[in-house]
């Protein structure tokens, strides 16, 4: 979180049990609210897995009436993905259960599993088996891929940029060269398409991809994406990310079809804001 440290105010929480650290909370405020973590891609509690689940309400509950008693109403999470998990842990759900909360956003987000039998449809596999004729799986250029590609498209499709600059990917890729990839689809000289790839202990997530102008003809990015689902099929899951394109967060038909036709399927990644004066409803959840 170091590289951009100076665009939010940290305010991220350590719980202890007799000196001894149970519990994190990554957070952020932003005036009187606090946020789990806006410069974060997903947030929440980060709690040991031998955590007994009266200790976890107990874990939650210190947290939120500390929270209140700074001043703050509200804790807004954009909670973790289950597939991102090392193990089987749902005790936040079952919390929510518990509490006054309010489900304030709803992506889509797309993911693939079961990667031994990975079949894409008959689209993508037309044009994968075109692309192979003539691209090849390289894992250098990324310079060239942010400005020339990726930026580019960014700015002309939707009049954004890149949530990292290449500078910050770049370093962050130094300190994490097993965790952050980069590969390209090449013909000859020419990089048609490349992706970024963010990989965790179950789940190789594309971060950003994007091809030029002449990938649908080229099939540059479907050959990409089809190298990597085959390379990385060791993993739980390839995670296709969002298929929405602005803040309304609403699915972009055209891109959850491309990101369908590998056989991903949706899940949602929901964003909740708690009552911080709710915490001591978790008193009361055991007999």
């Amino acid at each position: 979180m170091e590289y951009h440290s100076d665009r939010f105010e940290d305010f991220s929480l350590l719980v202890f049990k007799n000196e001894k650290l149970v519990a994190v909370l990554p957070a952020n405020r932003n005036g009187n609210q606090l946020f789990s973590h806006q410069g974060l891609s997903y947030g929440s509690f980060v709690i040991s897995k031998k955590t007994r689940i009266s200790d976890y309400f107990n874990i939650v509950s210190t947290l939120l009436k500390w929270i209140n008693t700074e001043g703050f109403l509200e804790l807004t999470i954009k909670q973790l993905p289950f597939i991102y998990n090392k193990n089987l842990a749902e005790e936040f759900e079952y919390v929510l259960g518990e509490i006054d909360y309010s489900l304030v956003a709803n992506n889509s987000y797309y993911v693939l599993d079961n990667l031994k039998e990975y079949k894409p449809n008959r689209n993508r596999t037309r044009a994968i088996k075109k692309a192979q004729k003539q691209m090849e799986l390289v894992n250098s250029g990324m310079d060239l891929f942010w400005e020339s590609i990726l930026t580019k498209n960014l700015k002309d499709k939707f009049g954004v940029k890149p949530v990292h600059t290449y500078n910050e990917i770049a370093a962050l890729q130094s300190k994490f060269p097993n965790e952050i990839k980069f590969y390209g689809a090449k013909e000859g000289v020419v990089l048609h398409a490349g992706v970024v790839l963010f990989i965790t202990e179950n789940v190789v997530h594309f971060q950003y991809s994007s091809g030029k102008e002449d990938r649908d003809e080229t099939g540059a990015l479907d050959f990409l994406f089809d190298a990597i689902i085959k390379k990385y099929s060791n993993y739980k899951y390839i995670s296709f990310g969002s298929s929405a394109t602005d803040d309304t967060l609403k699915i972009d038909l055209g891109l959850a079809y491309w990101k369908e036709s590998f056989g991903a399927y949706l899940m949602p990644q929901r964003t909740y804001t708690i009552k911080t004066n709710s915490g001591t409803n978790l008193e009361r959840a055991f007999k």
